[in-house]
């Protein structure tokens, strides 16, 4: 007698923590895919990144939010916003902290709990591999325990990809069966254009210094599919006068390394041809106006 079908599961889960503590890495090793850009800067990650991953009769929608972190400025407190947006609407909330968790973390899982009440949430303790002795995550579980019920607990290396097996099995039972949410297919429902702007913004991060990817914003002017290749034009806006110099460089030639890595990316990613076009553009203070914040993609006040 052959056993009975697996049910189709599918859900949103929503990877939240504070800035830094590996929810991008984690999204790309959960997925196989670079989808989400990385730096070592905090607040990398501005608005909510999704990717979609199939197996079998299991559709997971992976949702990497924004660090949740002490806002300085209106764009701060938007990305706030959406980070708790997005566990609000979350099937599932995995909880990301490094193994050395503080009470800083301990407060947003406090705060998680008025946020999703009873929605089902794991707690991801990542950068194991740095850590030299295990014994030490016993007090920090046992802390985060205290708190609220997680329906696991689970030590990790994203980087390495070293656990998120084990966490996409515990997911797999706590979501909802229901009709898949997206083709078989899909990867990301986001269109191209937001992965081309975070590529770029990913090389300035990559290649300047620490003052300037706080204030920096991407948007795209053009984006025109020809016969042989994809035109983009894009502004880059920053936040002073001078990081504008910084970053185009002596006789432009930071700019011309950011470009040239931008583009592999893009076409690795578009798998065509790209004439990328980047100008760079002063707009003081734009991370504390409401005008400007929705002009450059960042829609809503963020109050």
């Amino acid at each position: 007698m052959s056993d009975a079908p697996k049910p189709t599961r599918s859900g949103r889960v929503a990877l939240v923590g504070r800035p830094n503590v590996g929810k991008s890495t984690l999204l790309n090793a959960l997925l196989g895919e670079p989808i989400a850009i990385i730096s070592p800067h905090p607040q990398t990650t501005r608005e909510p990144v999704r990717g979609v991953l199939t197996v079998g009769e299991t559709q997971y929608v992976f949702v990497d939010t924004p660090g949740m972190h002490d806002a300085k400025t209106r764009l701060g407190h938007r990305m706030n916003d959406q980070a708790q947006s997005q566990a609000r609407e979350a099937d599932v909330v995995v909880l990301v902290t490094e193994t050395w968790a503080d009470e800083r973390d301990l407060a947003l899982a406090r705060r998680l709990g008025e946020l999703v009440g009873d929605v089902p949430a794991v707690l991801v303790l990542n950068k194991v591999d740095k850590l030299k002795d295990k014994a030490l995550l016993l007090p920090v579980i046992t802390a985060f325990n205290e708190i609220r019920s997680f329906a696991a607990v689970i030590p990790m290396s994203a980087r390495r990809k070293d656990g998120p097996e084990r966490l996409l099995g515990v997911l797999a039972e706590l979501l909802p069966e229901q009709e898949m949410l997206y083709p078989r297919d899909t990867l990301s429902d986001q269109p191209e254009k937001f992965f081309v702007a975070e590529l770029v913004r990913e090389q300035i991060l990559a290649h300047t210094r620490q003052e300037v990817p706080h204030g920096v914003a991407v948007v795209i002017e053009r984006f025109e599919e020809g016969k042989n290749a994809t035109t983009i034009e894009i502004a880059v806006h920053v936040a002073r006068e001078s990081h504008k110099g910084i970053l185009v460089g002596a006789k432009g030639s930071m700019m011309k390394a950011i470009g040239t890595a931008a583009r592999a990316r893009v076409e690795q990613m578009l798998g065509r041809k790209v004439h990328l076009a980047i100008r760079v553009r002063a707009t003081p203070g734009w991370m504390d106006d409401p005008a400007k914040l929705a002009e450059l993609g960042y829609g809503g006040d963020g109050s």
